[in-house]
């Protein structure tokens, strides 16, 4: 071993360094961890642990962000069943509404029909009733002047109003 460290002492090999060059290395080195250890280290632990515990603070603020989007979302969901609820019942009572609505008119309309029918019967009767009145009229006048020109003589328009009235009485049976 001596004879390593002999030649690692003489040798100029620019790869291996000298042992004086490795002690003063390795002195160094452990000055700069003792320095590291006691003066860097504890700021970046403690900026490490300040970071952890930040991150820690944001996700626990990001699940309890999520657990309210959620109840949210379900309060919003819930209230979205209940206005298609409401707007089925809606709806349904437009329907029946309606309906209703088209009953009554449908029956309103049917009244009027028959209140118009039996209207128009009644001035239809009436209107026929006139209307025989009127011809019996004229067919009275036409007897009257058939009469007279048949006679040649001037008739007593009393006695042949009720002759008339006979004769009328007679074709009145007969129309239907």
């Amino acid at each position: 071993m001596a004879n390593i460290f002999l030649a690692v002492t003489q040798s100029t090999n620019p790869i291996l360094p000298s042992i004086p060059e490795i002690i003063w290395s390795v002195i160094s080195f452990t000055l700069l961890m003792v320095l590291l250890v006691k003066f860097a280290f504890p700021p970046v632990k403690a900026a490490m642990e300040h970071r952890t515990s930040k991150i820690q603070t944001d996700i626990d603020h990001a699940e309890a962000a999520r657990h309210e989007a959620e109840r949210v979302l379900a309060e919003y969901k819930e209230q979205l069943n209940e206005a298609k609820r409401e707007a089925t019942r809606i709806l349904e009572e437009a329907r029946k509404t309606s309906e209703v609505l088209r009953r009554d008119l449908l029956q309103r309309a049917e009244e009027e029909a028959a209140e118009l029918r039996a209207r128009h019967a009644g001035a239809l009767v009436s209107e026929r009733e006139r209307v025989l009145l009127e011809l019996r009229q004229q067919m009275a006048g036409l007897a009257i002047d058939i009469a007279e020109r048949v006679i040649r003589a001037e008739v007593d328009r009393g006695a042949s109003d009720v002759l008339i009235e006979q004769y009328l009485g007679e074709i009145g049976a007969m129309a239907p």
